[in-house]
């Protein structure tokens, strides 16, 4: 996004990552919220919520968030989601959770619909989206401090179910990710648009 930060980028006259922040709240199953940010700490914390930086002195993209909560999570699990998704489903984390439980896995990872160039849809991993085992923290510092920072890398060392959210009634843009400032307009126009 050229620089700014992504996260206090408006829609809908709030910022994008807030309007997760507030969707997680709604949807229940969260005792407690922190945001991993690198700058603009002040600005998350005016929200009420912890915010803590990366502890990984390099950018180590979205495993330094992993790691930054597992390393401040005091429950049994954290649910991780990114900034940049203002319509997250209300029932994410039950869905995970429900998934997690019942395969009795490590970590639970949404799998959304994404269509490709030529029309095609299919469930796609989401794994910035994922419920995990605090236990996990361990393995990800062993992960990282070995260079690793690929997600699916880390993932893959553990029993992970991937959770459809591809139901009917299943908002097909709930996933969708702004990484630019003209697909945060896109987003905004499909908004209006489906009002």
């Amino acid at each position: 996004m050229g620089g700014v930060d992504k996260g206090l980028q408006m829609f809908h006259g709030k910022a994008l990552a807030l309007h997760a922040l507030q969707r997680l709240q709604m949807g229940g199953g969260v005792d407690r919220i922190l945001v991993n940010a690198n700058r603009n700490l002040s600005e998350y914390a005016s929200w009420g919520v912890s915010v803590w930086p990366d502890t990984l002195s390099d950018y180590a993209g979205p495993l330094a968030g992993f790691l930054t909560g597992l390393q401040r999570c005091e429950t049994p699990y954290l649910v991780t989601v990114p900034c940049d998704t203002p319509l997250l489903p209300l029932d994410l984390v039950a869905r995970l959770a429900d998934a997690l439980q019942t395969h009795k896995a490590d970590i639970a990872m949404v799998a959304a619909p994404e269509t490709d160039a030529q029309g095609q849809t299919r469930l796609r991993s989401q794994p910035v989206f994922c419920l995990l085992r605090a236990g996990l923290l361990d393995s990800l510092v062993q992960f990282t401090a070995g260079g690793g920072r690929k997600i699916d890398a880390w993932t893959a060392l553990h029993t992970t179910v991937l959770v459809p959210f591809d139901l009917p009634g299943d908002d097909p843009q709930a996933f969708f990710n702004t990484n630019t400032l003209a697909e945060l307009q896109s987003l905004h126009t499909q908004a209006k648009d489906r009002s």
